[in-house]
């Protein structure tokens, strides 16, 4: 608050209102029907209440990220959003999602997977619990997640690693394709 009246009253904070924070998902899916997994996120996350979509990157097929070396290629979407909610709850939503689509966790790191949807971001949050780390771990490192996520917010800056058009120039984005043939619906 900016006010030079020293007794001026914040109504947001009176009312209860929460802040809007900026959200950063990365969905992937390489099983199954892999745009409709993904499109299928994104509706989900749409239909959340107190979540707004607010840009979708375009789809990349990226290489996978580890795990047995015959896993299928993935498609790769990032998504910002605004939302009052807390960080738990949008991990809990993040879940659910995948679940809903078949997303099975049978211990093997970084297998195929029907629909991954990781919360990559949630304002400036630093977060190290066992169940949620944010901003997540590894994001920084992943081009599958940089190179879409700076096409739609190529300002943003990950708390404590540093901007996104830093990050991406380092990292091995050679696995990571623009499909223009694929388009996820923004409705």
């Amino acid at each position: 608050m900016s006010s030079p009246n020293p007794h001026a009253i914040d109504a947001d904070t009176l009312s209860g209102m929460k802040p809007l924070r900026k959200v950063v998902y990365s969905i992937g899916s390489n099983l199954g029907d892999r745009l409709g997994n993904v499109q299928g996120a994104v509706d989900a996350l749409s239909d959340t209440p107190d979540v707004i979509v607010v840009d979708i990157s375009s789809v990349y097929e990226t290489k996978p990220f580890g795990g047995p070396p015959d896993s299928p290629q993935f498609l790769n979407i990032v998504v910002i959003a605004e939302t009052t909610l807390e960080p738990a709850t949008l991990v809990e939503r993040a879940f659910a999602i995948e679940d809903a689509y078949g997303r099975t966790r049978d211990g093997e790191r970084w297998g195929p997977r029907t629909l991954d949807v990781d919360l990559i971001m949630v304002g400036n949050a630093v977060v190290d619990q066992e169940d949620l780390k944010l901003p997540h771990p590894m994001a920084h490192e992943r081009a599958f997640v940089l190179v879409p996520w700076y096409e739609v917010d190529p300002t943003e800056e990950i708390v404590g690693k540093g901007a996104i058009g830093d990050l991406v120039v380092k990292a091995d984005a050679s696995g990571v394709v623009r499909r223009d043939d694929l388009v996820i619906d923004r409705d």
